[in-house]
């Protein structure tokens, strides 16, 4: 009897490493080192489309790479900076100032970012807004007035916005009062309904808005508009192993979106079919705004 125990518990010890080592063997054979690339975005868009075109994006990256793809929409601008500082995304979507942050502290690479309809970067617009009656005609009437920022990290939801406010002697921290929304749809709408009277609005928000048929331009009065923004990087974490970062990296910088419709692709502002490499240096204009405006990374971060 005791022969036949020890024989079934060898039986049962042998049938356990085979599937350890079957295990093992099936993640060292995965092109992902982990098995599966979690994927980081910034919840710049609180529309009900936001999320499923991102997991549609997911999807084409899993295909192209051969592993699963997780989806990790971050509360914050911040939150998805500090997933990647974490190690608990691999790659992720940033705006143009988030992004400087991430590549300051969290070691993200830009890789690409969307091109346009021309097979260029693609580019888009903030803009300073109110509403007609709100009392507001001018920049310098912003002054002493409610204003909503979507996020500290955002560049069109705040960068911006607080240069065009500083260049009209509007101090952007306390001469307004200041309104985190949270996302630029929520900026959005607390400008449609009046709870502050001035605020940001980029252009992707618009076309969002308006897919989503609820942007009517007699809503607003625009105040101010900026010169051309770079599109939203796309970036790999600097310390993923060197051969899966470089496939990634490729991947991600000649990702195809055709087959997600034009419309769809609208809800982030997109003109174009897919993406186009890109480096770092494609962002030296959003850190020479940043020295201008005196903002201390490290407080944006915090």
């Amino acid at each position: 009897m005791r022969k036949l125990l020890q024989g079934a518990a060898c039986t049962a010890l042998f049938g356990l490493a085979s599937l350890i080592a079957t295990g093992a063997a099936a993640q060292a054979a995965s092109p992902c080192p982990n098995g599966v690339i979690r994927y980081g975005v910034i919840p710049s868009d609180a529309s009900a489309a936001f999320v499923p075109l991102y997991h549609k994006i997911a999807h084409l990256i899993s295909v192209q790479m051969g592993c699963p793809v997780d989806l990790e929409v971050g509360t914050s601008y911040n939150a998805t900076i500090e997933a990647m500082r974490a190690g608990k995304v691999d790659a992720a979507e940033f705006g143009p100032l988030s992004y400087v942050l991430a590549h300051q502290l969290a070691g993200a690479e830009a890789v690409s970012t969307y091109a346009n309809a021309k097979g260029e970067p693609d580019t888009y617009t903030a803009s300073v807004v109110t509403w007609p009656n709100s009392g507001i005609t001018t920049l310098k009437g912003v002054a002493g007035h409610t204003f909503a920022y979507s996020d500290p990290a955002s560049t069109s939801g705040h960068l911006f916005p607080a240069f065009a406010l500083k260049s009209a002697g509007i101090d952007p921290d306390h001469g307004v009062t200041a309104i985190y929304a949270g996302s630029h749809t929520a900026s959005y709408e607390a400008l449609l309904h009046h709870k502050v009277q001035a605020g940001e609005m980029n252009s992707p928000e618009i076309l969002s808005a308006t897919y989503a048929g609820i942007y009517d331009p007699k809503d607003f009065v625009v105040l101010w508009t900026s010169q051309p923004i770079p599109q939203d990087p796309i970036t790999v974490r600097d310390n993923l192993p060197p051969a899966f970062k470089a496939k990634l990296s490729d991947v991600l910088a000649h990702l195809d979106l055709s087959s997600i419709p034009a419309a769809e692709r609208k809800v982030v502002g997109l003109s174009g079919n897919g993406y186009i490499p890109i480096n770092d240096s494609a962002f030296d204009g959003i850190r020479s705004l940043v020295t201008v405006l005196h903002l201390d990374l490290a407080k944006l971060a915090s």
